[in-house]
């Protein structure tokens, strides 16, 4: 399966606009934003479990990154409320669930194969970054492997600027903002190639985003291995 996976390209995806597809796991659906591959895949999807939906426990072979957008995403090192960015590096297992329900972003094998670093950045974690124009607050989740993590506000009716050195992936948490001549709202996900810059125009209610400046793929990203058990993609 190929989806959005040219990355030289603009991709533009209204995921809130997209029907749910069902994973192998009974309660847990996606919506496909980026794939190369089958139900093994390097994917960055949007993921829904029900209440008391789970996955077995199952590897990353890898690596795993996860925004939680919705609800408390939970495995056995503890539970991660809306808002917990995670990163679980190549060699990492667990077996998530949730009690309540949750939705989270997910980004599976598009680590770096030496990256062993686990990060669990929870709400009103963070560092302050540098404002720019436009922006009311900016915080770095996650900045290292040549990636920088951020989750920001943006002014209503204001101009947004974001140069793009390696590349740029985005996902509209709340409000919204036109670029490029197209209208983006909640979980609209966009990415744009290296040197592509970003200028948004931002709507009446302001924009809160999360973006990662980086690599659309890194020259050393983890290799497929031989087949294993992958969940949330």
């Amino acid at each position: 399966m190929l989806i959005n996976e040219d990355l030289t390209k603009r991709a533009l995806v209204h995921a809130a606009k997209l029907d749910w597809v069902p994973s192998p796991a009974k309660g847990v659906d996606r919506r496909m934003l980026f794939r190369i591959g089958d139900e093994k895949a390097r994917a960055t999807s949007i993921v829904r479990y029900a209440p008391e939906s789970s996955f077995a426990h199952h590897q990353h072979p890898g690596g795993e990154e996860f925004l939680v957008l919705e609800g408390t995403f939970q495995d056995e090192s503890g539970d991660f409320p809306a808002g917990t960015y995670v990163r679980n590096p190549p060699g990492t297992g667990h077996a998530p669930k949730s009690d309540a329900g949750c939705t989270i972003l997910v980004k599976l094998w598009q680590f770096k194969a030496a990256d062993r670093e686990r990060i669990v950045c929870r709400p009103g974690e963070g560092r302050a970054a540098n404002l720019r124009s436009g922006v009311t607050s900016s915080t770095v989740l996650f900045e290292g492997s040549k990636e920088r993590v951020v989750l920001e506000e943006w002014q209503a009716g204001d101009d947004v600027e974001l140069a793009n050195e390696d590349g740029i992936e985005l996902l509209v948490i709340d409000g919204s903002f036109v670029e490029g001549g197209d209208a983006l709202g909640r979980w609209s996900w966009l990415r744009l190639p290296a040197g592509q810059a970003l200028n948004a125009k931002v709507g009446p209610a302001g924009a809160r985003v999360w973006y990662k400046a980086a690599p659309l793929m890194h020259h050393d990203v983890c290799a497929f291995e031989a087949p294993v058990q992958e969940a949330r993609s």
